[in-house]
């Protein structure tokens, strides 16, 4: 008798029936309020950076402890500084300037809600937070930017965080990589199986692709099965050992469906910036693209670098 209530108690669960018993929220997201800073404007809106340590460094330059890639930023712009509860920032002879909510300062004590303007367009928000308005915060800005299948960067946002690295890239002749494929033959795994298997296999292609970048590479859903990576600092001749090795691990991805095992491949374009015919957004993502619909029509499931003086057009 216990035994089929166990089992009716099962059924009801599994059908929705019953409701799951709370469970009290994790100590250790609760409890004392932390600095942060949120960026609320600019190519990196959306990004939480916690204050932990005596000294933050903000700035365009790939040392600083918070990354902007904004024109109007000094690659040191500013400091802030931690000193108990109470929190500053410091201007360090930037050339435009750090403005706290709208007035020019070189060394202020800021508040709870202030807001610190750097540079053109980047805008923070100085705010105190618990675990639990962090874990908030990071929920908002994943939802906001990130493709909820994949996890990659909208479109809409990649191309932001592009076209600020690429203005970087050519200010400072540094170069940055863009890696663009696309999954070959998607679609007949969607005709075949259905969308909610060809689902499985982008976001199981995506997991693969992660497990490979670096921290400070930026990835992208660029289409339906078209992606892409953003690699700073990177040479043409180490972004196709990268593209290589991503081809890899997409190759060997396998999902398990029922009793069928799904593999896909994909087809890559390589594109550097600075280089010749590439100085601007619309011409690296052209030249890599070209690249893409290149490797496709040599047999697929290959690497192509882009080629000199590419035609460009809009991304």
């Amino acid at each position: 008798m216990a035994d089929e209530r166990h089992k009716s108690d099962a059924r009801r669960t599994r059908s929705g029936e019953n409701t799951n018993t709370a469970q009290p929220v994790p100590t250790d997201i609760t409890g004392e309020k932390r600095p942060y800073l949120i960026i609320i404007a600019g190519a990196h809106v959306g990004e939480l950076h916690k204050i932990g340590k005596a000294r933050t460094l903000i700035g365009r330059s790939l040392g600083a402890d918070i990354r902007v890639v904004d024109e109007g930023i000094s690659r040191e712009h500013a400091e802030f500084l931690l000193d108990g509860n109470r929190v500053s920032v410091r201007d360090l002879g930037s050339t435009n300037g750090t403005y706290r909510n709208g007035a020019r300062v070189a060394d202020s004590v800021i508040a709870d809600g202030d807001k610190i303007s750097l540079g053109s367009t980047t805008i923070l928000k100085f705010s105190f937070q618990d675990g639990v308005d962090e874990a908030f915060e990071q929920r908002l800005y994943r939802v906001a930017t990130q493709d909820g299948l994949t996890h990659a960067l909208k479109r809409e946002y990649f191309l932001e965080r592009l076209d600020a690295e690429v203005a970087f890239s050519v200010r400072n002749a540094s170069p940055v990589a863009l890696i663009m494929w696309d999954l070959d033959w998607f679609k007949a795994i969607n005709d075949g199986h259905g969308h909610a298997v060809g689902d499985l296999v982008l976001a199981a292609t995506a997991r693969a692709i992660t497990r490979e970048i670096r921290r400070e590479d930026v990835f992208g859903r660029y289409g339906g099965e078209e992606f892409a990576l953003c690699c700073r600092a990177l040479r043409a001749e180490r972004a196709l050992r990268v593209a290589e090795r991503l081809r890899v691990a997409i190759e060997e991805t396998v999902v398990d469906i029922d009793s069928v095992s799904l593999q896909v491949t994909a087809s890559f374009g390589v594109a550097t910036c600075p280089s010749a015919g590439i100085s601007s957004l619309s011409e690296l993502v052209a030249a890599a693209d070209a690249a893409t619909y290149r490797a496709k029509a040599m047999g697929r499931n290959r690497v192509e670098e882009a080629s000199p003086g590419v035609a460009t057009k809009s991304p």
